[in-house]
C-alpha cells in the first residue's frame, strides 16, 4: 500500500466548529468550551482508502477563523490539496462567508477540490434549495451536513476529502 501526504485546509468564519471537527475526526472527543485558534494548528490523521490501495496522511491545518478585520495570509493556503470550509447551521450569515473562503482558496490553489461542512446540524437545518445553491458554487464537489457534537458525518467529510485529494494526484 502506497502513502501520500496531503495538506488539508479547515476555513471559516470564527466560532463555526472548525475545531471542533478536527477534534472529533483525530481524536473522536467533543468539548462544548469555545478554542479560539490563532494562527494555525496542524493535527495529523490517516486515513486508508483500501479501494486505491492507498494511506492518505492528512495534514489537517486548522485555520483560525476570518472576520471583516481579520483576514488568512495566502501564506497559508500555499500547497494545499483540498479545503473543507465550514460554516455554523445556526448562525447563517456564515454561509454568506462561504464564496469569500472559496474564492481565496481557489486564487491561490486553482482547481483543487473544495468540501463544505455545515456544521451544528444537530441544532439545526438548512432548507433544500440553499443547500443546492451551495452545491453550485464554482469548485465545490460536495456539501454535507456535520455535527462535531454527535459525530454526523464527520468522517464522511474528511474521508470524501481523502478520496479527492488521490484522485486529484
Amino acid at each position: 500500500m502506497k502513502t501520500v501526504m496531503k495538506k488539508v485546509l479547515l476555513l471559516g468564519n470564527f466560532g463555526v466548529g472548525k475545531t471542533s471537527l478536527v477534534r472529533r475526526f483525530v481524536e473522536n472527543t467533543f468539548s462544548d468550551d469555545y478554542l479560539t485558534t490563532i494562527g494555525v494548528k496542524i493535527s495529523r490523521k490517516n486515513v486508508i482508502l483500501q479501494e486505491a490501495n492507498t494511506v492518505v496522511q492528512m495534514l489537517i491545518w486548522d485555520l483560525e477563523g476570518k472576520t471583516a478585520t481579520n483576514t488568512i495570509p495566502d501564506t497559508y493556503l500555499l500547497g494545499s490539496a483540498a479545503a473543507i470550509i465550514v460554516a455554523d447551521l445556526t448562525r447563517l450569515e456564515t454561509l454568506d462567508s462561504i464564496p469569500v473562503h472559496l474564492d481565496q482558496f481557489d486564487r491561490v490553489n486553482p482547481g483543487k477540490p473544495v468540501l463544505v461542512a455545515l456544521n451544528k446540524a444537530d441544532a439545526a437545518s438548512l432548507p433544500e434549495e440553499r443547500k443546492a445553491a451551495l452545491l453550485s458554487l464554482p469548485g465545490v464537489i460536495d456539501v454535507e451536513m456535520t455535527s462535531a457534537k454527535t459525530g454526523l458525518n464527520v468522517e464522511k467529510v474528511f474521508e470524501l476529502t481523502a478520496h479527492e485529494v488521490v484522485s486529484d494526484a
